[in-house]
């Protein structure tokens, strides 16, 4: 068999209620309406290999492309940082040297103390990493002032192998497709740059925001069934078993 016909698939693990439950938070945290005072904001990670020219590149001209030497240096790694308020349709990514816990922290309270500032509370979808954690903000700043941001957040995680449900995945994989794949970046400041000016290119409230929510909706009875448990408008049945040796549509 060659790698061609391969697919790579979120399989489904065996009837999962933990799973079912994680996925039905996340789903009805995106059927709430737009609130100022309580935004949903999704946020991701991901990390960069940054690559130096060993070369200088030649530049495009009327006859050839850009070329680019085969042969690059590696010059350590970084994380990427994205965050999306899909219902504003806002989104913005930083990034920087390592994802600690500090880094997180550091992160998710800028937007806060600014972004955020006025909102009483936000909710903050992501996954359930180890370092996403309300202690990350005492290992970052002084008591009182991670208890005053800790206050105001409210995690909503995706469940174990279903990060898929997080809007700020989708926003991660554009920006590879559209920024960072295909591109050699030697300093840490040329990908901020870089994935800054990507964030802002972005001229009013993303259709496609609404339509991954919309999509996300629609798959929930479908998804379900596939974890084993039977929806009917809005009346569950009891959990019965499934075959799970098909994948998901």
């Amino acid at each position: 068999m060659t790698n061609r016909k391969i697919q790579y698939w979120v399989i489904p693990p065996k009837a999962d209620a933990e799973f079912v439950a994680a996925m039905e938070q996340v789903l009805a945290t995106y059927e709430k309406p737009c609130d100022p005072a309580c935004p949903v904001l999704c946020m991701d990670e991901q990390p960069v290999q940054l690559t130096k020219e060993t070369r200088r590149p030649i530049p495009a001209t009327r006859r050839h492309a850009r070329r680019v030497d085969y042969e690059y240096e590696r010059a350590g790694t970084a994380s990427i940082f994205m965050f999306a308020e899909p219902l504003a349709g806002w989104r913005e990514a930083t990034a920087r040297a390592s994802k600690t816990k500090v880094d997180w922290a550091v992160e998710v309270a800028r937007l806060l103390e600014g972004r955020y500032r006025k909102c009483s509370r936000v909710i903050l979808v992501c996954d359930n990493l180890n370092t996403h954690t309300f202690g990350a903000f005492y290992e970052a700043f002084s008591p009182s002032r991670a208890r005053s941001l800790v206050q105001r957040i409210h995690f909503c995680h995706t469940p174990k192998h279903g990060s898929w449900l997080n809007v700020a995945e989708n926003e991660l994989s554009s920006m590879t497709r559209q920024c960072v794949s295909g591109r050699r970046f030697g300093a840490l400041p040329t990908l901020q740059s870089e994935i800054a000016a990507w964030s802002t290119d972005l001229p009013g409230p993303n259709p496609l925001h609404k339509l991954s929510l919309f999509a996300l909706s629609q798959l929930k009875p479908k998804t379900m069934q596939t974890y084993g448990v039977e929806v009917s408008f809005g009346r569950r049945a009891e959990k019965r078993s499934t075959n799970f040796s098909r994948q998901p549509a």
